[in-house]
């Protein structure tokens, strides 16, 4: 199994929002992909395998039902596809707020699935072929608690996280720079910044709100009001994704051996008051929304803003999508998706 780049990528959550998008752009670039979900009812199944339907009519692409944490079944993959160039490692048990009410579906997937993943890389890089060169993970703005300082930087403390979801995205972070220094993995850590979109997550804000104004029901907004968050189109997403796939760290031996592992943000280096995204909703549904005001909710922060100067530098990473350019983009599908 090849592309037309010769290039094989292994990507986790395929069905996913990010991770369905990412496979798109690797197959649109003659990337060959795998791609790998469990397609669990977290929320609509129908969703994930509508955003399949894109991508398997595409023969490069050659999809596996499985889960990340099923380590016999994984590790297999190393063996069956022994000339994968890259994992994209996107699937995760998702959402700040349910890690309050399961919590052992966040170690599973998100502390078990990333070993798991670490331990198939590892097999393919030991494999005769050594074809694996990068690992790309997803960690997320989470990891960065109630910080004071804004906009967070890659090297601001990330000790005290406010949610169990948090603190999994952080273990998967020192896992990775464990393994890189260990066995030399080459890998990165993305946290991402509140992505939205198209095909976008349905418990997630930008769907629930469409879907109240729209039907003219009531919204919760959270600590009345008063949050800010690095909105971050997909396609910005997607762009640096792919850019830090294509960028390996390498080991550093003037400075004491720096393990092959690197982190950075991916946002959109600016922080919308959430009010103003509501604000760009409204504009494109053409109705206004009821808003009641809710106090904040237990493991959410008040603010996320992503300082992105290392992606800049290290990726070349520019993104392009003001809100007042993505809400139009997103609620159009929306009104396609939901026939809204």
């Amino acid at each position: 199994m090849s592309g037309s780049s010769g290039r094989i990528i292994l990507v986790t959550g395929a069905a996913g929002f990010i991770g369905a998008a990412v496979s798109q752009a690797l197959l649109a670039r003659g990337d060959a992909v795998i791609g790998i979900d469990n397609l669990n009812d977290y929320y609509d199944v129908a969703l994930k395998q509508a955003r399949l339907a894109r991508l398997t009519p595409n023969r490069a692409f050659d999809f596996h039902q499985i889960d990340i944490s099923d380590r016999d079944r994984m590790l297999k993959l190393a063996t069956d596809f022994p000339g994968i160039t890259g994992i994209v490692h996107l699937a995760a048990q998702a959402g700040v707020r349910y890690s309050l009410v399961n919590p052992y579906a966040y170690v599973t997937s998100n502390v078990m699935g990333q070993v798991v993943i670490l331990e198939m890389a590892r097999a393919l890089q030991s494999s005769g072929g050594a074809a694996l060169k990068h690992l790309v993970y997803a960690s997320s703005s989470s990891v960065y608690g109630a910080n004071q300082k804004t906009p967070f930087a890659v090297g601001d403390p990330v000790e005290h996280p406010n949610s169990l979801y948090a603190a999994t995205k952080r273990a998967d972070e020192l896992f990775g720079h464990a393994y890189a220094h260990l066995y030399g993995l080459a890998s990165t850590g993305l946290r991402f910044f509140t992505v939205y979109g198209p095909w976008g997550r349905p418990d997630m804000a930008p769907i629930l709100f469409a879907k109240a104004i729209s039907a003219g029901e009531p919204i919760k907004v959270f600590n009345g009001g008063e949050l800010w968050r690095d909105f971050t189109y997909i396609d910005d997403i997607v762009d640096g994704v792919v850019r830090a796939l294509d960028h390996p760290p390498s080991s550093d031996s003037k400075n004491g051996g720096t393990p092959p592992h690197a982190i950075y943000n991916l946002g959109n280096h600016r922080a919308e008051k959430l009010t103003d995204f509501i604000a760009e909703i409204e504009k494109a549904l053409g109705k206004k929304a009821q808003m009641t005001m809710e106090p904040m909710q237990p493991g959410d922060v008040p603010i996320t803003y992503a300082d992105i100067t290392a992606s800049q530098k290290a990726l070349g990473f520019e993104p392009s999508t003001p809100i007042s350019v993505g809400i139009p983009k997103f609620v159009d599908w929306f009104k396609s998706y939901y026939r809204a």
